[in-house]
């Protein structure tokens, strides 16, 4: 098979994105022509163009990425080092002896050092690792006296790493069998200037209600699949708290994370402002407890929101850094502006709809549906491959798909927009659900 670099794919994905998005302009005249007529031009180029051009053209690209995507294999040989694991923890007497459970079953080949910091719970948290301590003489308890938060908790933890890997579980999630070999082995296989690697996030509680049925989909379809093609163009732009792999010196050197209420994303940015990379590991899995209310998934999807925000303060300089991952970068610049588009266009053009006005949701935005799955499709058949290599099967859940299709915006979208205002107006941050 021909090789074809990873720059002539970035060339070949953008110029195939424009051509959607030429052809889209074009189909979308008449629409735009009929839109304006009610609302004005400025407005009715607005909405039409946030709600279906760009996001046309970014799924687009991610449709012709994901394609052209081969991952490099693991290097077989390799001399994996001794790591350690950082759990904050805050009230999850729950959870945390089933994820070190999950971590004490790994098949990891060398030492793996726990540090779990016990950050100022009002529960048995402590109690419950301590009991586990007596036969795992591997786990250590950093036991705070007040909540300091999760950053803190982690830097924390920082203090008493020694091994050049550390790697951050959520007190909540579950490694899959051979989570811990993937992830580093991914490291190691990657290019020398790799500083951080995140691992494949999915959700564990899925059959609980309609909520976390539909975000199964956008962990295993959306989250997924962007964070491949990220790292394929040389820089995911998250490697969230909840599993990810840093080089500890790299970490100490940008001063720990930052006390952020996004401080994964914020630290994240900060390595690849400082040059450099961040990588993915698809079949390093961990499963992690989503919201399961509405509420709590807002709660959630507010705080991601008010992350991204915090991350172009800190380091909106990435913008102009010479390096295809910046194409997502700008990206980022625009989610705002789609979100405010979807909310105050979308949503209210919707219950127009019902009422027989099809002046933004009509046949045009049918249209799109098509697009939509076959951008779900091709990123079902990418994970579904992976799914296959570690013997995992896909659960049936046909409603949580179709909602998370049709209908997942309509609660999202409006929750990225309150988030977007909150901490735009520095409102009172709440951390609550990850």
């Amino acid at each position: 098979m021909m090789y074809v670099s990873v720059k002539n794919k970035y060339v070949i994905c953008l110029v195939l994105a424009i051509i959607w998005m030429a052809f889209s302009i074009w189909l979308s005249i008449p629409w735009y022509q009929d839109l304006s007529k009610e609302i004005g031009w400025v407005l009715a180029i607005f909405f039409i163009s946030f709600i279906a051009i760009v996001p046309g053209f970014m799924n687009a690209f991610v449709i012709s990425s994901l394609l052209l995507d081969k991952r490099p294999e693991i290097l077989k040989e390799q001399q994996y080092p001794a790591i350690t694991i950082l759990i904050a923890a805050y009230n999850e007497a729950n959870d945390i002896a089933t994820t070190l459970q999950s971590i004490f079953k790994q098949d990891y080949p060398e030492i793996v050092h726990i540090i779990v910091i016990n950050d100022g719970s009002q529960d048995r948290t402590a109690d419950t690792i301590r009991g586990l301590m007596a036969n795992h003489p591997n786990v250590k308890l950093i036991d705070l006296e007040k909540n300091v938060g999760k950053s803190g908790a982690l830097n924390q933890g920082l203090k008493e790493c020694t091994t050049d890997i550390l790697i951050t579980v959520d007190a909540d999630s579950y490694l899959w069998k051979d989570a811990l070999r993937n992830l580093v082995g991914r490291y190691l296989s990657d290019p020398a200037n790799t500083k951080a690697v995140a691992g494949e996030v999915l959700i564990r509680n899925s059959r609980e209600n309609w909520i976390t049925k539909a975000q199964e989909w956008d962990y295993f379809l959306g989250i997924a699949s962007v964070k491949r093609i990220q790292s394929l163009f040389q820089g995911t732009l998250v490697a969230q708290g909840a599993f990810s792999l840093y080089d500890r010196k790299a970490v100490e050197e940008l001063g720990g994370w930052p006390n952020k209420i996004g401080e994964d994303i914020v630290l994240t940015w900060k390595i690849l402002l400082a040059g450099y990379r961040v990588g993915h590991a698809e079949n390093a899995i961990a499963f992690t407890n989503c919201p399961n209310t509405v509420m709590g998934f807002i709660n959630q999807r507010r705080r991601w929101s008010r992350g991204l925000i915090e991350s172009f303060k800190e380091n909106g300089s990435l913008l102009f850094k010479s390096r295809l991952t910046v194409i997502y970068v700008w990206w980022n610049t625009l989610f705002p502006i789609i979100d405010v588009a979807y909310t105050l266009g979308f949503v209210p053009g919707l219950i127009l709809a019902c009422f027989g006005l099809f002046w933004i949701v009509g046949p045009m935005t049918i249209a799109l549906i098509p697009m939509a799955f076959i951008l779900n499709m091709v990123m079902y058949n990418r994970s579904k491959e992976m799914f296959a290599n570690e013997n995992l099967k896909i659960r049936r859940n046909y409603f949580g798909f179709i909602f998370y299709i049709l209908a997942y915006g309509i609660v999202l979208q409006p929750a990225c927009v309150w988030g977007y205002i909150s901490e735009i107006f520095n409102l009172r941050k709440h951390w609550g659900t990850k």
